[in-house]
């Protein structure tokens, strides 16, 4: 299906790029009624082959034949969308007509048709996303609530597939990353958390009429504090891990606990880097509480669910670490062990040295731990040299 929907994709002929404005201003006027009444012939089409193979009681020869006719109808779809709306943009754009905003569209579109080459499985979900995100808002525009809600099921449907086709493929990409890629690795990182705030602020609102699933209700609703205002360098971390956290209920099998653990730990590193570098006391303050979340829902709620581990002695740190935190009752013994935690996982090297300090103070001073300060004396006998 997803090979044979790429029939609608010409470089030559379509652009990318995400229009939220209304499609009047993306239409050459003339063209109108026609593009309208094709798109809607072929939405219809679309939606009847599509109710037709979720139908049930149907047999093995009748359910592919109905899965055959909805990819077809699935393709002409997109066909439409594409010659008779992106190639009225592309034409006023190539005669110099086109307004700004139809300018910039067209950057967008050189920039998606740049991953063609190189990052074709994401530029075959983004682009197959764009054009049913288009038709969506259209039929928003047009008040036929009708059509709108019978388009409903099958547009979340499809941009369910979309997202986790995006988020899987990020997935491998970072497991395939070399260990020396490390700006290859954050680029990454920040395309996950962008692809995530991008479905959970356009996607979850309008699945199961608006009402957010009990599991990720307290996460989401903390997002919106994140809408207003201009965000520190700790409010992205703890925006990102608000996202991750909805992310393993939704997207589980998308962004596997392995791609997950290193988006944890990618916030985790960027908390303690925060730490250091924080002048401000409460500003400090509010990192080190933010990386105790942090490090709460990494090590408890995350790695207590990991099935396999590659080194069998990290597991077997983290057995006793589980022991101790199940025991645990008060806050602050369970902070105790997580600094302990923290201690034991991050790389004692140079660039930690000053953020390891950091933990062990806090443990010194709740008497956690033993400051054993080094100490020399001279000795005030005097030796004889013996021949």
């Amino acid at each position: 299906m997803e090979q044979r929907s790429l029939r609608v994709v010409d470089s030559n002929k379509t652009f990318f790029g995400k229009i939220s404005s209304t499609l009047s201003r993306i239409m050459i006027p003339t063209k109108i009624g026609i593009n309208s009444m094709m798109i809607t012939f072929k939405r219809n089409n679309l939606l009847k082959s599509y109710e037709a193979k979720l139908k049930e009681g149907l047999d093995e020869d009748k359910k592919k034949l109905a899965e055959d006719k909805f990819q077809e109808a699935y393709t002409l779809y997109l066909e439409a969308i594409d010659k008779y709306i992106m190639d009225s943009v592309y034409k006023k754009v190539k005669l110099d007509a086109a307004s700004d905003f139809e300018k910039d569209a067209m950057g967008n579109y050189y920039k998606i048709t740049a991953l063609k080459e190189n990052e074709y499985i994401e530029y075959k979900y983004r682009k197959q996303k764009y054009l049913m995100e288009l038709d969506y808002e259209s039929l928003k525009l047009s008040a036929k609530e009708k059509a709108l809600a019978r388009y409903k099921n099958f547009y979340i449907a499809q941009m369910d597939i979309f997202y986790k086709g995006i988020l899987k493929n990020y997935s491998v990409k970072l497991a395939d990353t070399p260990r020396n890629g490390e700006s290859s690795k954050i680029d990454i990182y920040n395309k996950i958390f962008d692809t995530l705030n991008e479905y959970i602020s356009t996607i979850i609102p309008i699945r199961d009429n608006g009402n957010i699933d009990e599991k990720i209700r307290e996460d989401y609703n903390k997002l919106d504090q994140f809408d207003i205002g201009e965000l520190d360098a700790k409010d992205y971390v703890e925006k990102n891990m608000l996202l991750l956290n909805i992310s393993r209920q939704i997207f589980t099998h998308s962004l596997p606990l392995v791609a997950a653990e290193q988006c944890y730990n990618k916030l985790l590193n960027d908390l303690r880097k925060i730490i250091v570098r924080e002048e401000k006391e409460n500003k400090k303050i509010e990192a080190y509480e933010l990386l105790l979340t942090l490090a709460e829902t990494y090590n408890v709620k995350t790695l207590s669910t990991k099935v396999y581990w590659e080194k069998l002695e990290e597991r077997e740190k983290y057995k006793k670490f589980w022991d101790k935190y199940q025991k645990a009752e008060l806050p602050r013994q369970k902070e105790i062990l997580f600094l302990k935690r923290e201690i034991e996982t991050v790389e004692d090297n140079e660039e930690n040295k000053q953020i390891l300090a950091f933990f062990k103070e806090k443990l010194i001073s709740y008497g956690a731990m033993r400051e054993i300060k080094n100490s020399c004396k001279t000795s005030t006998i005097k030796y004889k040299k013996v021949n």
